[in-house]
């Protein structure tokens, strides 16, 4: 048996909604803990909701200025337990558009089990982040796969606003309601109506196995 991955995602992925609507499970084998991922930009996609990061000796070519630390600094969730079957679902879900790669993220708190049982996810979604303390202080850094956008032509010259994806579009991946009709706490795992019409999630990875199909005929 492989042994378990240790995953760093920074997008849509950060949602415990999400991950465990893409993986296909629960995710009560997991922990995940608040980490980020130092000389790399994260960028808004070109007509998409979602975001791609590139290390910053390439994503700076798309501003006219240096960037500070914290702007080249991208905040995330580093996610320790991934099975294979998880990896492989992950990896049909981030498409072409991505390359899964080694990279050395720091923690910035304890891990904590991304239990099913939890009365709600609230606890688990990464909140509106602090200045980070000087790179000197972060904890010593964990080995890590993640999703490196692969064609720059297609990264917007604008950072990428997690506040702004939890407020405005999350609900829409793992086919909730919107944050401002939220009536009662996340429940990971629970079911949603029908009305509440068809994930993104479900949309996209429709179209990730197709294209595959395409490829392959």
């Amino acid at each position: 048996m492989p042994p378990p991955y240790t995953a760093f995602f920074y997008g849509t992925l950060m949602h415990p909604r999400i991950l465990t609507k893409v993986i296909h499970n629960g995710g009560g084998h997991l922990e995940i803990c608040p980490a980020v991922l130092l000389d790399h930009t994260r960028h808004r996609v070109k007509n998409a909701e979602y975001p791609g990061v590139v290390p910053y000796e390439r994503g700076r070519q798309l501003f006219s200025r240096d960037l500070e630390q914290e702007e080249r600094s991208v905040r995330g969730t580093l996610v320790r337990g991934l099975t294979l079957t998880d990896i492989g679902h992950l990896d049909i879900f981030e498409g072409d558009e991505y390359e899964r790669l080694p990279v050395s993220v720091q923690p910035l708190a304890a891990f904590n089990e991304l239990s099913t049982g939890s009365s709600s996810a609230d606890s688990l979604i990464p909140q509106h982040a602090t200045p980070l303390p000087p790179v000197q202080e972060l904890p010593e850094a964990i080995d890590a796969h993640t999703y490196i956008f692969q064609d720059l032509r297609f990264l917007e010259p604008t950072l990428w606003s997690w506040d702004e994806f939890v407020k405005k579009n999350a609900w829409k991946w793992y086919g909730g309601v919107p944050e401002a009709e939220a009536a009662s706490p996340i429940i990971i795992g629970e079911d949603v109506g029908d009305d509440a019409g068809i994930p993104e999630v479900e949309r996209r990875r429709a179209a990730m196995i197709a294209g595959t199909a395409l490829a392959a005929a």
